[in-house]
């Protein structure tokens, strides 16, 4: 059962993904993009993994070190519930990237590279995007506003 939801937990993760990558302009994919509830069925996922392990993922939240750390992730589960904590936490950055980019008119050839790189090492994407947004929004002028695109800012 635990390799099965370890595998689920990134097949209920990967159509959003596969939105935002192949289909960006389609209306749907805004919506779905925008909202945190894309997560819920990870952490489902991840509560099912999460419970039988409990005291173990306690003692490895609660006075964190490597050791109970290592003891946590020995176990099927407790590796389990990491890895689905981890998918639904790069889906919710993989979303804030795709709106961001959006809304700063970065180019969806760049953004699904990106996407996919994120997908693959998340700190990884999240640090290149966050260098891509901080040359994009400066080339715009001032700090964009949130939710206002930024060709829209520069002729006002």
């Amino acid at each position: 059962m635990t390799g099965f939801l370890f595998e689920l937990s990134f097949l209920l993760a990967a159509p959003v993904w596969l939105l935002m990558i192949f289909a960006p302009a389609w209306g749907p994919t805004a919506r779905i993009a925008g909202s945190p509830l894309t997560v819920l069925p990870v952490l489902f996922v991840y509560v099912a993994l999460a419970v039988p392990v409990f005291p173990e993922l306690w003692t490895a939240v609660s006075s964190p070190d490597l050791g109970s750390f290592r003891e946590l992730t020995a176990l099927p589960d407790g590796a389990g519930a990491v890895w689905a904590q981890v998918i639904a936490w790069d889906l919710l950055i993989g979303q804030w990237m795709y709106r961001e980019s959006r809304r700063l008119e970065i180019s969806a050839l760049l953004m699904g590279p990106l996407l996919l790189l994120t997908i693959l090492l998340s700190p990884f994407g999240l640090l290149v995007f966050l260098g891509i947004r901080a040359v994009r929004a400066r080339r715009a002028g001032a700090r964009p506003s949130p939710g206002v695109p930024v060709r829209s800012q520069a002729r006002r």
